[in-house]
């Protein structure tokens, strides 16, 4: 260690500030290199003297090759025999082979016996010495932490698992059982099957173990382990074991009839020399494993292609020489273990010779050996490299193999069972589910299907009876190839997701609901409307789809917005406003005509005394009403010829108007029918959703999986992810109700919803398209068989008959003819007339009430008008009185002037005089106790006043 670090911190501290300095460090390490040896010793470790002689002749003549040995450079061997006692080796490695300083050290032990050559690893190792073994196939030389400068020309054991797993996918054999010794060949094998297996990306051809059994070597019986599987699905054994071990299990296995018909007996080279193998066993041989002579020459040739490849480019040490020196590491035994892993003999005499990582021989040679009658061992194939396809490739006669049961038909591998137990989960219109309290009241077209339960009390289970799609579908296929069933409902109600379960405890993921239940192997099949995804493809079987559909979105009809003014739909603001402002203008220009027209009631009232009344501007508004609401008109009409042309225009203007107003109404009103509020995935309400927007699916479901998987769906996800349901029933009642404006799910319950409910639509394009299918265990055996019986069922028409029968059920066509129906009017609707005709009615009330108040006060003061009128004329007639009196006293005066005394005279003249009230006054306007003068002044005189007296009431 010490060492080490010195050499460390020298290269670092002196040799590449050196480089770094140095302006032709390239010739330098040419020089250094021009220093590599130039005779290099091979050390060997042999079982016998004929390999020693081998061994020797072989380098002999490797150094007249010169494709392998450069000019200048000498091969020389150095061999000794490997001794029974390990320590012996050990010591006769340092002494015989170490003090030669040998660049490598080729090691065989006898293929009978304990000898191993672990002796030879670990002190050749110790000095990074390589070691190329050719006969040693324990796994136990792999390990690269023991075994450091360890290589080998033969595969170790566990190589074994690639030719199996080879055999399995040729014969479609996916479900196997494992059984192995407890020693490290044993793990070694299962682990690399169980490696092998899991780099297979092909899920249609993945090999499952279904149990594994492993045994302490040294049996006395394998009965039990043999009971344990016996009644398992997989008659498929893998086995490895030794000579004696294989001879205990052959005859427990054929005492328990597992080595006849339907059973399949692939084993290790080891297990071949048992002396009771079964007929149709099939093992392996590896081709050559006993030519120690060719695996001598590859050895030798492999190591002298590595030197003259390394002598090139690497600057070469001479190899330890002391085994006393314990601190001294050589640097090249490590360079050049790694040149030898790298090395391809393409044309060795043992055949392609190439090394993986831990130096174990890889593209190896194997025979498949089939035991026949009388234990004979036939080749019935080989395991070897094909240049063509660059890689290892598996040769087979078929029709020379012999099955177990001495027969020629390959067996199909498993138990095929033909009462299966089914799950299904209730999922309108494709499972229907009724709650009943007996089995046996189920209706022919129902199936019992109780809860399911894992436990073994089915005492207090709820018995139910399923219909519907899938529980015909189930019914043809089990009378098309011949299997009974169990039927049950899922366990939780839920088709099954992929959680974690007890996290807090650090617990692993797992199926839940049905995909749980086939994948822990609880049930047989699936019956469901079941989504085929990538997901669920990975742990279950699928078959082909009896359904292809995708997903949709379910929404329920916005209803039309009836407002208060619904009747003035058919027109825009603009036009409204237009026909308001047409009606008042055409009725004041008819009044313009009418009143300037020579003909017009104006100037015929005027001329002739017509009694008709002439139009005024408010009858000419009359009019203009009148004919645009179509209403009669019987007064007011337009008497000049011109204005009648304009009036008749005007008719054929409100005319138009009407027509084009009553079948826009019957549109906006009766015949439209509204659209969806969302045009389908991508609209952007659903990519940024909105507050007022919720859209959800079913936890867990394959809908919710596609949605995990679309990158550009992340942010709707994240949205819908808190609103998503347990059940699809729940959410297609909210949808209803109108808790949830779009629920996400299958196109097939959802347009089967749509059918029944026309309330209710699907919105967009189908997105996410995939199938339904039967859900199967992994390497189940009824899986080609209910795939080829669905592809018959779609040619045959059994499919469209239950679309027919269950999924359409001529609703569609009811709702279609639902919207071709007009709509029913309703108060919602015409609310805004009766508004209008109640407006009116309050108006009309109100402004006759106004017009009852203006009339009282106009009364009022026409009465103000009437008195003010009066006390003016009672005051003018007291004026012309006391005029007339005047009069009257003047003239009297002027008579006496003359000497006229005669009273009969001035009687005369007061009776001459006018009278101060008019005939035409009425009585109203007549003086208080009448006009007559004369009689007033016949008062007088009868009261004895003097003549000429002016009464009292006289004056005002």
């Amino acid at each position: 260690m010490n060492i080490l670090i010195y050499l460390v911190f020298y290269s670092v501290c002196v040799l590449i500030p050196k480089l770094m300095a140095d302006p032709k460090p390239q010739g330098a390490s040419d020089m250094r290199r021009r220093n590599n040896p130039t005779y290099f010793n091979i050390g060997g470790v042999l079982s016998n003297m004929e390999s020693q002689m081998i061994f020797k002749e072989t380098i002999s003549h490797l150094n007249f090759n010169s494709q392998y040995v450069p000019k200048g450079v000498t091969y020389d061997s150095t061999a000794i025999s490997m001794d029974p006692n390990p320590i012996r080796t050990a010591l006769n490695v340092c002494n015989y082979l170490i003090n030669q300083s040998v660049y490598a050290v080729v090691v065989s032990h006898p293929l009978t016996g304990d000898l191993s050559p672990a002796a030879v690893s670990y002190t050749s190792g110790f000095y990074h010495i390589p070691v190329i073994g050719i006969s040693s196939r324990d796994s136990a030389f792999s390990d690269k932490n023991i075994h450091v400068s360890f290589l080998r020309t033969v595969p170790p054991y566990s190589h074994q698992a690639d030719v199996w797993m080879e055999f399995l996918k040729r014969f479609n054999y996916l479900k196997v059982i494992f059984i192995h010794s407890s020693d490290t060949d044993g793990r070694a094998l299962l682990g690399r099957f169980q490696s092998s297996q899991n780099l297979e990306e092909d899920v249609e051809t993945k090999v499952q173990v279904e149990t594994v059994i492993e045994f302490e070597p040294g049996l006395d019986s394998f009965t039990d382990q043999l009971l344990e599987v016996k009644n398992l699905q997989s008659r498929v054994y893998l086995m490895y074991a030794g000579k004696t071990d294989s001879e205990v299990i052959f005859r427990d296995a054929g005492l328990l009839n597992m080595t006849g018909l339907t059973y399949v007996w692939i084993v290790t080279e080891q297990a071949l020399e048992a002396s009771n193998v079964p007929i149709g066993t099939l093992g392996l041989k590896l081709v050559n494993a006993t030519r120690e002579e060719d695996h001598i020459k590859d050895s030798i040739y492999v190591l002298a292609s590595a030197l003259r490849v390394m002598n090139r480019t690497e600057v070469i040490t001479k190899a330890p020489k002391d085994c006393g020196d314990s601190g001294h590491i050589w640097e090249t035994g490590k360079t050049l273990f790694d040149y030898i892993k790298k090395q391809n003999l393409v044309n060795g005499s043992t055949g392609n010779v190439a090394f993986d990582d831990n130096g174990d021989r890889i593209n190896a040679e194997y025979d498949i050996i089939n035991v026949q009658s009388n234990q004979t061992q036939i080749s019935v194939g080989q395991y070897h490299f094909s240049f063509e396809q660059n890689r290892m490739a598996l040769k087979l006669d078929k029709d020379a193999i012999r099955w177990p049961g001495n027969t020629s038909q390959a067996p199909v591998g498993i138990l095929i069972p033909t009462h299966l137990k089914v799950l299904t989960i209730e999922e309108k219109p494709f499972v229907y589910v009724r709650e009943t309290q007996n089995e046996d009241d189920c209706t022919p077209e129902e199936i019992p299907c109780p809860h399911f339960n894992n436990s073994a009390d089915n005492n207090d289970f709820v018995k139910y009876c399923c219909k519907g799609f899938c529980m015909d579908l189930l019914k043809e296929l089990s009378a098309k190839i011949n299997f009974t069933y169990n039927l049950e409902l899922s366990p939780d109600g839920q088709f099954g997701s992929y959680m974690v379960r007890n996290s807090s405890m650090g617990g692993k993921k797992e199926w839940t609901g049905l995909i749980g239940e086939l994948v822990n192997e609880r049930a047989d099949m699936i019956v469901a409307p079941l989504t085929i995804n990538p997901e669920r493809a990975e742990f279950i079987e699928f078959s082909k789809p009896f359904k292809y559909q995708g997903i949709t979105i379910l929404e329920k009809k916005p209803s039309r917005s009836s407002t208060l003014v619904s009747f003035l739909q058919p027109f825009s603001n603009t036009l409204w406003i237009l026909v308001m402002v047409s009606v008042h203008v055409v009725a004041l220009v008819l009044y313009l005509l009418d009143r300037f027209s020579p003909f017009g009631r104006f100037k015929l009232a005027n001329t002739d005394g017509t009694e008709e009344d002439a139009l005024n501007l408010s009858s000419a508004i009359w009019f203009a009403w009148g004919v645009l609401l179509n209403s009669g008109i019987g007064e007011g009409t337009p008497r000049s010829f011109s204005a009648r042309v304009l009036g008749m225009v005007w008719a054929g203007f409100a005319m138009i108007i009407v027509a084009s107003y009553t079948a826009n109404l019957a549109a906006f009103l009766v015949l439209e029918r509204p659209k969806t509020k969302l045009t389908g995935i991508n609209d952007a309400r659903l990519r940024n959703t909105m507050e007022n927007l919720t859209c959800a699916t079913v936890k867990g479901s394959a809908v919710d999986m596609y949605f995990r998987r679309q990158v550009e769906l992340s942010n709707m996800y994240r949205t819908m992810e808190a609103n998503n349901y347990d059940t699809a029933e729940e959410a297609i009642q909210d949808v209803k109700n109108g808790k949830l404006m779009a629920f996400i799910w299958d196109s097939s319950r959802l347009e089967y919803e749509a059918a029944q409910d026309c309330e209710l639509v699907t919105a967009g394009e189908l997105f996410g398209r995939s199938g339904y299918g039967i859900g199967l265990k992994k390497g189940s055996p009824w899986a080609d068989a209910v795939t080829l019986a669905i592809l018959d069922f779609h040619e045959s028409g059994v499919m469209e008959s239950l679309d027919n029968r269950w999924i359409l059920q001529g609703n569609l066509q009811q709702c279609e003819q639902f919207e071709k129906t007009p709509n029913t009017l309703g108060l919602k609707n015409m609310a805004g007339v009766f508004i209008l005709v109640a407006a009116g009615t309050v108006g009309g009330i109100g402004l006759i009430i106004i017009e009852m108040a203006y009339k009282k006060h106009q009364i009022r003061k026409q009465k103000r008008m009437e008195l003010a009128r009066h006390a003016a004329d009672k005051w003018r007639g007291a004026i012309e009185k006391r005029k007339t009196l005047r009069a009257t006293i003047a003239a009297q005066r002027r008579l006496k002037a003359n000497g006229v005394n005669d009273p009969a005279t001035v009687s005369l003249s007061v009776d001459a005089l006018p009278r101060p009230c008019m005939e035409a006054r009425s009585p109203a306007r007549a003086w208080p106790g009448g006009c007559d003068v004369r009689q007033r002044t016949h008062h007088a005189e009868d009261t004895n006043m003097p003549y000429g007296t002016v009464l009292p009431d006289m004056i005002v």
